[in-house]
């Protein structure tokens, strides 16, 4: 090769380098990924994992890790989690979202978060079929210890939580190495 080849080749590859390592994996490209926030979310990944990619969550993302929960939900699980969008939180009143990222709130952020997770990996079918068998509604206990209904209206699943509030489930059955998350439209608050 002569010296004047020499940059060009190196160029080259390093763009065939750079593309290979942007292209997703086989295993990732043969995964039934949902996409969520502009990033495909990937069932062998785990929740924190497909939540940091996902721009529609960057608020959930700084909860859980001023809340130190990364640990835990990096775990085994399983778990099922309802997951506010940044939309959702921007719901709350003006000044909520600042004041519980601050660290004396942190036992509150807590509360509220683990609020949003059901233990156990269930599927939009497993909700369906809980609720017809609760004659329309049923009842799950949150890790943070209080109930969440869920209720189906129509094809709609919505999520009451303890103050009557209500969300509705805008993306379902997003697969996780350990759970499943179903992305929802407003914060739930326990009591």
């Amino acid at each position: 090769m002569k010296l004047s080849t020499l940059p060009t080749a190196v160029a080259v590859a390093t763009l065939i380098l750079a593309a290979v390592a942007a292209t997703p994996t086989r295993a990732q490209m043969k995964e039934q990924t949902v996409t969520v926030g502009g990033a495909p979310m990937y069932p062998s990944k785990n929740i924190i994992q497909n939540a940091m990619n996902s721009k529609d969550h960057t608020t959930l993302v700084a909860a859980v890790k001023a809340a130190n929960l990364v640990e835990t939900l990096q775990g085994p699980g399983p778990f099922t989690v309802f997951a506010p969008t940044n939309a959702a939180f921007a719901k709350l009143p003006a000044g909520t979202v600042d004041s519980l990222l601050k660290p004396q709130m942190k036992e509150k952020l807590t509360a509220v978060l683990t609020y949003h997770v059901v233990p156990g990996r269930l599927s939009i079918k497993d909700l369906w079929e809980a609720s017809n068998k609760g004659g329309g509604k049923a009842k799950f206990k949150t890790v943070e210890g209080e109930e969440l209904t869920v209720e189906f209206k129509g094809q709609a699943l919505t999520i009451r939580d303890t103050k009557g509030n209500t969300s509705r489930v805008t993306i379902q059955n997003v697969f996780q190495s350990n759970g499943v998350i179903h992305v929802i439209d407003s914060v739930l608050l326990p009591s």
